[in-house]
């Protein structure tokens, strides 16, 4: 099954809801930054919450970032996404290794720590929008819930998950949305919260092969149900070798000076996707040149 968002809306379009088959792109992340077990279920979960979050803007160049940062091993996670829902992020630290937590589950939260969740979106105006919330779990799904509701104002209901293979990669991966908007009634909550609370995890759903579609339908099929669209999504990172060359130009005279006096080539990262760009000596002299021309052009 190819990775895909649903966006539906229910009860006379007071509730609205998204749910999403995430396995590919996080399958694709885990390969990238070779991840540990509780990374990739991290970084999993929070990339699933980034390409919805990206489907929920309206502009089309707009641009939604998600920083996690906490005391745990692993310190952090950043992803951005898009409109279209390409979703693009990176662990701080990728190799983690820590004991089951006391369900028998990958320890995401003991990884994370205390910390805070930071969103950040850039709608093309002066300055971004910028949220932050204490994480009350480091769950992931738990912190996104609390966000929507004490940042935005927006009673939200958040379920994601990533399950593991034996051999470590990624056999399921998605997640779910759902948020009151003004107009839902307190019956309508009310049977929504007891719904929510006795539905399966996440990833039982996705292993018990029910699409979105049927898992908003299992949800919200008796209140007025519509499937509004459904969006693809995927893993995309939009480095080239023109932007790394940019970077390099901008570490600036000195710097980079000191780079080409030792003569050596040089391999930089994208930290989203892990590709790696080598510029030899007499390229980095040649950025060298054109960093001299363009200053000259300046002054």
């Amino acid at each position: 099954m190819s990775d895909y968002i649903v966006r539906a809306t229910a009860a006379n379009g007071s509730i609205r809801a998204f749910c999403a088959t995430t396995r590919e792109l996080t399958e694709y992340a885990r390969a990238c930054h070779e991840t540990s077990p509780v990374v990739t279920a991290a970084l999993g979960r929070l990339l699933t919450a980034g390409a919805i979050m990206g489907s929920m803007q309206k502009g089309e160049d707009d641009i939604l970032t998600l920083q996690l940062r906490g005391s745990g091993p692993m310190k952090g996670i950043t992803v951005t996404a898009d409109s279209k829902a390409r979703v693009k992020g990176y662990p701080i630290v990728n190799d983690v290794i820590l004991p089951a937590n006391s369900k028998g589950k990958l320890d995401v939260s003991g990884a994370i720590g205390q910390g805070y969740l930071s969103v950040i979106k850039d709608m093309g105006l002066k300055d971004p929008y910028v949220g932050q919330v204490e994480l009350i779990s480091g769950e992931i799904a738990e912190d996104l819930a609390y966000y929507f509701t004490s940042s935005e104002q927006v009673p939200s209901a958040v379920s994601l998950g990533v399950l593991m293979e034996k051999n470590n990669t990624v056999k399921q991966a998605g997640g779910l949305i759902i948020q009151a908007l003004p107009g839902a009634s307190d019956e309508e909550l009310t049977m929504l919260e007891e719904r929510l609370t006795q539905l399966p995890s996440m990833t039982q759903m996705l292993e018990d092969e029910q699409t979105p579609e049927e898992i908003l339908e299992k949800i919200l099929g008796d209140m007025e149900l519509q499937i509004l669209d459904r969006i693809d999504t995927a893993f995309y990172c939009n480095c080239d070798r023109q932007r790394v060359e940019k970077v390099v130009i901008s570490l600036g005279r000195d710097e980079l000076g000191k780079i080409i006096a030792e003569g050596e080539p040089l391999q930089l990262k994208c930290h989203f996707c892990n590709k790696a760009y080598d510029f030899s000596a007499e390229e980095l002299r040649a950025l060298g040149r054109k960093l001299g021309s363009y200053r000259k052009r300046n002054k």
